[in-house]
C-alpha cells in the first residue's frame, strides 16, 4: 500500500518542516530550543490527525505512542520517528487485519515522504515481552508518550514497561553497564575528542538518558540542574548540526565549530568558547554518570541469601578515612572543620587504592572543609605529593575534586585552564586534563631525577599560564612563584619551580630548532639554566612527560635521541668540561664520500642502529644544486617519512644523512633508492610527475579540515643562524616541495628537523643565504660549512611566500625541484 495523494503522503508535513528549517525572507529564525518545540508540535499534530483519520480513536482499542526523541520531546530536524501502534489484541483475526490496515495507513505516507521511521505494532504484553529481551526496546518504552487513541491503553503500556524495568533491573544492570562501556569505547569522550559524538560519546546525550533510566528504576535521583543544563547545550548543538547539514548528524566536526559559534542562541563567543562550554558540559555528565552507576549498583535490590548478609563493614584506610561499600568515605570521628589536610588525605587514599570517593563525602567536604592557609602545613603538602605521584589512580580523583569545586579551592589558578580547548591539533586533551595527564606520566619518571617532588609539581602547573593573552611560559612562571610560596616550599625550590615552568619548552624547541652539535647552542642552554644540573634533569624528564601527555605519537624514539644528545652535551659543559664540537664523519660515511669522489656516482647506505622504528639513510653524491629536494623526493616516492636531515660537505661530495621510518610496509633496499636517485639526477625519472601521482593516490588520507599553515622565524644572535619553522598539514613529498622552494630562493639548508604530530608536521630549517651585499648587509662566520648572511625582512617575506606556496600548492601545480641557488647543504 502506498499513499497516492498529498493527503495520503506526508507532503504537508514535509512542507511545514521545511518552512520551519528555512523560513522565508522576513520571517523569524527559530532558536534551537524553539525549533525542537515547534517540530514536536508539528509532528504531534500531523500524526494525531492522521491517526484519527485512519481509525485510531479513544474507543478503538488502539493507541499511537511515540518513544525516542519524539517521545522525550527532543526532536531534532532530521531525527527518525520512533512510533509504536499498540492495540488490545481483541478480535484476533478480524482485529489483526484491522490493525494491519491502520498501521499501513500510518507508516506508508511517512515512508513515501522520505521521513526516517522506526515502527512496531504490538499489544502491551508483546511490547513488554520484547523489552525483557531487548535492552534498547526496554529503554525506549520508558519514554512512552501518547499521540492519539486509547489513553488508558497507552498508560497501561507505560506503567507496565516501567514496572517491568524496575522489577528486572537487578538482573539487567550488568548488561546495561556493559552496553554503556561498549558505546563509550566505540564513540570516545565528548569532552576530549576533536570531533565529538554528541549523542553516543561518553558524556553525551545517551548518558543523560541512562541517568533517566536509572532514576526510573528508582535506584538514583533524577539528574540535577547542572546535568539538565549540559543536556540543553548538547541538544542545541545537535539541532543546529541537523539544520546546517540538512541531514541527521551527531558528530561535531572541526569545520562546524566556526559556523555554530556565530549562532547567538548558543551563547558562545567563538569556537574556543564553544569547545570549552561543550567540554565542561560533557565532564559534568561524565561525573554524574560515574556517581550514578556506583550508587545504582549499591542500591540494587537484594534477594535470597544476599538479603540476609550484614551490611559492608567500614575498613580504616588512613586517619579520618575509611572504605565503605567499595567507596572512600570519611570516618565517623573525622574532624572535617579542624583537619585542613583531610581533603588531600582522602584524595591520596583514593588514588592509591583505586577506590572512588563517595559523592556524599565530597559534597560534605565542599561545604565544611576549611581553606588551607598560606603556607600550607607540611602534612597537606605531603598528601598532595602522594596524590600526584599515584599515577593512573590520580586522574579520576582530580577530576572528581574539580567537578565538586574542591580542586579550585586548592588551586584558584586552575579556573583559567579548566575546560580550555587546545590550540594545537596534536593535543588530545583540554589544558587542565593535559596537566593531569602529564603529571601521571611524570609519576613514572620520578626515579630519574633527584627532586621528584619538584618534577610532580612542575608537571602539574607547567601550562598554568595558558588561557591568557601573554606568553603562557612567562605568565606561568609568575603564577608558579605564587603557588610555590602558598604550598610552603623553600625559596630556592620556589625559584626552581618557576624556572621549570618558564623553560619547560627550552629542550624540545632547542633540540628541534637548533643544531645540538653546535657549541653555541649548547652554551646558550647552559647559560639559560644558570648551569644548574638539577634543573636540567628536571626539564628533561618534564619534556618527556609533556610529550607523552599530549597525545599518541608525539614522543618518539627520534625525539628522545635528539633531546638526549642535547642534554648529554649540556651536562658535559656544566661539569666544567670543554664544549663538545660537532661529531666528525664516521669511518663508514668517509668511505662512502671517497667512493663517490672516485666514481662520481651517488651512493646510499642504511644504518638501522638500535632503533626499531627509525633508521638512518646516508645519501652521498657529488655536490650540486638541488640535491636535498631530489633526495627527499626519492625518499617520499618510497613512502619513507623523514624525521631529520643533517647535511655535510666533504671534498666536493655532499653527505646527507636522513633519519627515516616507513609510513607503512617495509624499508626499501638501498640499491633501489640509489638507482632512483641516479635517474633523478640524470633527468631520466620525472620526479614531479611521480610524486604528484603518489599524492593523488593518497589524497584520501588527508584530513578533511587541515590546520592553517604558519611560518615562524627564529634568530640566534650568538651564531647568526636563522631558523625557519613551518607548521602545516602533513602530506607525501612535503619536504621535497619545501626544499625545492628554498633552493629557488637562493638559500642553503644547513640542517633540517621534521616533527610529525598526527596529521600535522613542524619542519625546521637552519638557513644560510648566498652573499648579496646589495640585499644583505650583515655577515657572520658561522660554524656551518657556508657563510651565514642575515636575511632582511623583504627577503624573508619572499622566502615565506615561497614556502607557504610549496606547503599548499595550487591544484595541478608541480614543483620542479630545480634549485636556483647553491646546493642545499
Amino acid at each position: 500500500m502506498s499513499g497516492e495523494s498529498d493527503e495520503g503522503a506526508a507532503v504537508d508535513l514535509v512542507r511545514a518542516r521545511t518552512a520551519l528549517l528555512t523560513p522565508p525572507p522576513g520571517a523569524r529564525r527559530l532558536g534551537p530550543a524553539a525549533l525542537r518545540g515547534a517540530l514536536v508540535e508539528l509532528h504531534d499534530f500531523w500524526l494525531a490527525t492522521r491517526a484519527a483519520a485512519v481509525g485510531v480513536g479513544e474507543e478503538s482499542g488502539t493507541a499511537l505512542v511515540a518513544v525516542g526523541a519524539l517521545g522525550r520531546g527532543e526532536l531534532a530536524p532530521w531525527s527518525d520517528l520512533d512510533l509504536v501502534l499498540v492495540h488490545d489484541g481483541t478480535g484476533r483475526q478480524q482485529g489483526a487485519d484491522c490493525v494491519a490496515r491502520i498501521a499501513d495507513a500510518l507508516w506508508y505516507p511517512l515512508w513515501d515522504a522520505g521521513i526516517g521511521l522506526d515502527h512496531s505494532v504490538r499489544t502491551v504484553g508483546e511490547a513488554v515481552g520484547v523489552a525483557t529481551e531487548d535492552l534498547r526496546v526496554a529503554l525506549g518504552l520508558l519514554e512512552v508518550r501518547l499521540l492519539a487513541g486509547d489513553a488508558e491503553l497507552a498508560e497501561r503500556l507505560a506503567s507496565s514497561a516501567r514496572q517491568a524495568w524496575r522489577a528486572g533491573i537487578r538482573t539487567r544492570f550488568d548488561e546495561l553497564v556493559e552496553a554503556t562501556h561498549a558505546r563509550w569505547q566505540r564513540s570516545g569522550e565528548v569532552a576530549h575528542r576533536v570531533e565529538p559524538d554528541l549523542k553516543n560519546g561518553r558524556g553525551g546525550l545517551r548518558d543523560v538518558q541512562l541517568l533517566d533510566a536509572l532514576a526510573a528504576a528508582q535506584l538514583v535521583d533524577r539528574p540535577a540542574v547542572d546535568v539538565r543544563s549540559a543536556r540543553e547545550l548538547m541538544l542545541d548543538l545537535r539541532t543546529e548540526l541537523h539544520r546546517r547539514a540538512g541531514r541527521a548528524r551527531d558528530v561535531l566536526q572541526a569545520e562546524d565549530a566556526h559556523e555554530l559559534a556565530g549562532i547567538p542562541d548558543l551563547g558562545v563567543t567563538d569556537r574556543y568558547d564553544l569547545a570549552r562550554s561543550l567540554s565542561g558540559s560533557a565532564r559534568t555528565v561524565v561525573y554524574a554518570t560515574d556517581v550514578a552507576l556506583r550508587s545504582a549498583r549499591a542500591a540494587l535490590p537484594r534477594r535470597g541469601l544476599a538479603a540476609l548478609r550484614r551490611p559492608p563493614a567500614r575498613r580504616p584506610l588512613d586517619e579520618g578515612v575509611v572504605e565503605h561499600a567499595g567507596e572512600v568515605v570519611l570516618a565517623r570521628e573525622a574532624q572535617v572543620s579542624r583537619d585542613p589536610a583531610l581533603v588531600l588525605r582522602l584524595a591520596a587514599v583514593a588514588a592509591r587504592t583505586g577506590l572512588p570517593m563517595a559523592a556524599g563525602t565530597l559534597n560534605r567536604l565542599a561545604e565544611a572543609a576549611p581553606e588551607l592557609r598560606e603556607p600550607w602545613p607540611r602534612s597537606a603538602r605531603t598528601e598532595l605529593l602522594a596524590l600526584l605521584g599515584a599515577g593512573e589512580g590520580g586522574v579520576d580523583v582530580v577530576e572528581a575534586l574539580d567537578r565538586t569545586g574542591l580542586w579550585g579551592r586548592l588551586f584558584p589558578e586552575w579556573g583559567a585552564v579548566r575546560d580550555l580547548p587546545p590550540r594545537d591539533r596534536q593535543h588530545v586533551w583540554t589544558v587542565d586534563r593535559h596537566l593531569v595527564e602529564v603529571t601521571r606520566r611524570a609519576s613514572e619518571l620520578t626515579t630519574r631525577v633527584s627532586r621528584p617532588d619538584l618534577l610532580l609539581l612542575g608537571a602539574l602547573i607547567h601550562d598554568i599560564g595558558k588561557g591568557r593573552d601573554e606568553d603562557h611560559s612567562v605568565v606561568g612562571a609568575e603564577l608558579a612563584r605564587h603557588i610555590g610560596r602558598r604550598l610552603g616550599l623553600w625559596p630556592a625550590d620556589v625559584d626552581t619551580l618557576a624556572a621549570m615552568v618558564r623553560h619547560h619548552l627550552l629542550l624540545p624547541h632547542t633540540s628541534q630548532r637548533r643544531d645540538p652539535e653546535d657549541p653555541a647552542t649548547v652554551q646558550r642552554v647552559v647559560e639559560t639554566l644558570d648551569g644548574d644540573p638539577v634543573l636540567l634533569e628536571l626539564l628533561h624528564a618534564l619534556a618527556e612527560a609533556d610529550a607523552l601527555g599530549t597525545g599518541p605519537g608525539v614522543w618518539t624514539p627520534w625525539r628522545a635521541t635528539l633531546m638526549g644528545d642535547l642534554v648529554r652535551r649540556c651536562r658535559i659543559v656544566m661539569a666544567g668540561e670543554p664544549v663538545p664540537g660537532p661529531e666528525p664523519l664516521s669511518d663508514d660515511r668517509l668511505a662512502l664520500a671517497r667512493s663517490v669522489a672516485t666514481s662520481g656516482r651517488p651512493e646510499v647506505s642504511v644504518d638501522e642502529g638500535d632503533e626499531l622504528t627509525t633508521v638512518t639513510m646516508t645519501v652521498a653524491a657529488p655536490d650540486r644544486p638541488g640535491l636535498l629536494s631530489r633526495a627527499a623526493g626519492v625518499l617520499a616516492l618510497h613512502s619513507l617519512q623523514v624525521h631529520a636531515a643533517v647535511l655535510v660537505e666533504h671534498d666536493g661530495v655532499a653527505v646527507d644523512s636522513f633519519t627515516v621510518s616507513p609510513r607503512f610496509g617495509r624499508l626499501p633496499e638501498a640499491s633501489l633508492l640509489r638507482e632512483d636517485l641516479v635517474r633523478v639526477l640524470q633527468g631520466s625519472l620525472d620526479l614531479p610527475a611521480r610524486l604528484a601521482a603518489k599524492e593523488r593516490d593518497y589524497s584520501s588520507r588527508a584530513p578533511a579540515s587541515p590546520p592553517a599553515s604558519r611560518v615562524l622565524w627564529f634568530d640566534d644572535e650568538a651564531t647568526g643562524a636563522v631558523v625557519l619553522e613551518l607548521r602545516t598539514a602533513d602530506r607525501i613529498g612535503l619536504l621535497h616541495h619545501v626544499a625545492a622552494a628554498l633552493e629557488a630562493q637562493g638559500v642553503d639548508v644547513r640542517w633540517a628537523r621534521v616533527s610529525t604530530l598526527g596529521s600535522s608536521v613542524i619542519d625546521a630549517f637552519c638557513l644560510e643565504a648566498t652573499i648579496d651585499p646589495a640585499v644583505d648587509g650583515t655577515r657572520h662566520q658561522g660554524p656551518g660549512t657556508g657563510t651565514v648572511v642575515a636575511l632582511d625582512p623583504t627577503r624573508r617575506r619572499a622566502i615565506e611566500a615561497a614556502v607557504m606556496a610549496a606547503a599548499h600548492p595550487a591544484p595541478g601545480a608541480a614543483t620542479s625541484g630545480e634549485g636556483a641557488g647553491s646546493r642545499v647543504g
